[in-house]
């Protein structure tokens, strides 16, 4: 005869496997985000645009991203307004400093200032989960947001028509640099359990 307790399971720890792989699909949220940012306010030309399309880019992709952390990660709602707000500033800073050209150079600092920005608001969202691994967000964040800039551009995409955030080969190239993150979270998750 079995008992409750008998039948009972042990509550499934989420593995660094699994977590990378549901953070894989997440990548989709950047061109879903650039997508619907082009479609709603145009190409990144000037400090208000760039504004607003940060907003619905990192909104987006923000959103996509908490999905992908699941209960391993911070507040969903607190996930997708730090990526929104920090995509929204980053890229307002960033396109400005550049003077919203699209060389390789300018694209780079671009986004390196978005990565940064980002970076720091989603490590306020990280810091009761990661303590103070959590710092080293923005500045990872950064060069890994710039390489995505640098695919981008060496892919021969149409970065002159001022998009909100880098392609898909960028897009996949960060997303699989940045899996460190589901992995760092389900790892520390397990930890606590």
């Amino acid at each position: 005869m079995h008992t409750l307790e008998t039948t009972r399971r042990a509550p499934t720890r989420p593995s660094w496997r699994r977590a990378a792989v549901r953070w894989v699909v997440t990548f989709v949220g950047f061109p879903a985000g650039g997508l619907a940012a082009m479609l709603l306010v145009g190409p990144v030309d000037t400090v208000t645009i760039a504004l607003a399309g940060g907003l619905i880019t990192g909104t987006i992709l923000g959103a996509a991203q908490a999905w992908g952390l699941r209960r391993s990660g911070p507040d969903a709602l607190r996930w997708v307004a730090a990526t929104g707000v920090g995509l929204s500033i980053g890229l307002g800073i960033g396109a400005t400093s550049v003077g919203f050209r699209t060389s390789l150079a300018a694209l780079v600092v671009q986004g390196a200032v978005c990565g940064l920005a980002v970076g720091a608001a989603q490590a306020l969202a990280l810091g009761r989960r990661l303590g103070r691994i959590a710092v080293a967000w923005p500045a990872v964040l950064a060069a890994i947001w710039a390489l995505g800039w640098a695919i981008t551009y060496a892919a021969g995409i149409a970065v002159n028509e001022q998009f909100t955030i880098f392609g898909s080969s960028g897009a996949v190239a960060v997303t699989a640099l940045t899996a460190i993150l589901p992995v760092l979270l389900s790892t520390k998750e397990g930890r606590q359990s």
